[in-house]
């Protein structure tokens, strides 16, 4: 199957909206997010949305919510830590390797959540910082972004934020307002990988 151009729908989406509608931004920490962030402000009115429950322990969730004061004043939802959905989600998958099932299934879950929320609280777009990592694949984000948007009937933002250069954008912009930069994804399998 040929992959998709996501950066280029993307382009070609956000060129066609018309006035600043109202985006949901799922974030998943405040360094992907600054190489996303400049790709949308002009575009779109930003909520950021920051549902991680796959982030573990607590402290760490908390530390990583804390870092977007430091980037943006835009609005930032910070939902409730319940880490018990993530491994609800991924039973029987603990022991997949990074970037198989077990992260599929977390991807969906976030995914999910955001949909649900935007539905919810009349968002026009729902996109995800996710595919600037270059650890993620951005196929199976947008994928799912397309299975939800037909679902919740909430229009889906394609994006592929790593191409021209948005994780090497990221890194140094986390320089620059001097973020804390996780060193594993979040949940307690791939820091176990890491460490």
């Amino acid at each position: 199957m040929q992959k998709v151009n996501y950066n280029l729908v993307m382009k070609q989406q956000l060129s066609a909206l018309q006035g600043k509608p109202r985006l949901l931004l799922h974030v998943c920490c405040a360094p992907c997010s600054s190489g996303v962030l400049p790709k949308l402000k002009e575009y779109s009115d930003i909520t950021l949305y920051y549902y991680n429950p796959n982030t573990y322990p607590k402290d760490e969730y908390l530390l990583r919510a804390e870092q977007f004061a430091k980037l943006t004043d835009l609005p930032l939802v910070v939902c409730d830590y319940n880490h018990n959905e993530f491994l609800d989600a991924v039973k029987g998958f603990e022991q997949n390797q990074e970037g198989g099932t077990r992260c599929q299934k977390c991807i969906e879950l976030r995914l999910e959540n955001s949909f649900n929320y935007a539905k919810t609280n009349n968002y026009d777009y729902v996109t995800t910082t996710l595919s600037i990592s270059p650890h993620k694949d951005a196929q199976f984000i947008n994928s799912c972004g397309k299975k939800l948007q037909q679902q919740y009937n909430v229009t889906y933002l394609y994006a592929d934020f790593k191409k021209d250069n948005g994780f090497l954008f990221s890194i140094n912009e986390s320089k620059k307002y001097d973020l804390y930069r996780q060193e594993y994804c979040g949940c307690e399998f791939s820091f176990t990988t890491k460490n």
